[in-house]
């Protein structure tokens, strides 16, 4: 089932703030997906993901490429899908974002140099929440 982007809804808002661990699908340049486990924000005024990670690694390269990501969570028969375009962000204020929704829902992530985020600006949720 596909939500409207305006009307989540409380049982969607509730399940994207609840503690689960989700995949990240990106796609490799040869167009093939490329799946990882992930936790991450999602901030519902903006429509936006945020997944914290480090230079470099796959998933960076891939959403370097830009074009568009998923992220799915289950939860026994919930599961939500949102997905959208991706892009990476360094600067300062993009990566605290991030790293303040990884903390809000899950715990303080250790210290790194490296650390980036992924960012996915949302136009499609689809699932039974």
């Amino acid at each position: 089932m596909a939500f409207d982007l305006n009307e989540l809804g409380e049982g969607v808002l509730s399940f994207l703030r609840e503690r689960h661990i989700a995949t990240l699908t990106t796609l490799r340049s040869d167009g093939s997906p490329h799946v990882v486990p992930v936790g991450f924000g999602f901030d519902p005024e903006a429509l936006v993901v945020r997944i914290i990670t480090f230079d470099g690694c796959q998933k960076v390269v891939n959403a370097r490429r830009r074009g568009r990501a998923a992220v799915s969570q289950v939860d026994g028969g919930r599961w939500l899908t949102l997905e959208g375009s991706v892009r990476v962000a360094t600067d300062e204020a993009g990566v605290a974002k991030a790293v303040a929704a990884y903390t809000e829902r899950y715990q303080a992530p250790g210290e790194r140099a490296d650390r980036v985020a992924i960012e996915i600006v949302v136009d499609r949720v689809l699932g039974r929440a």
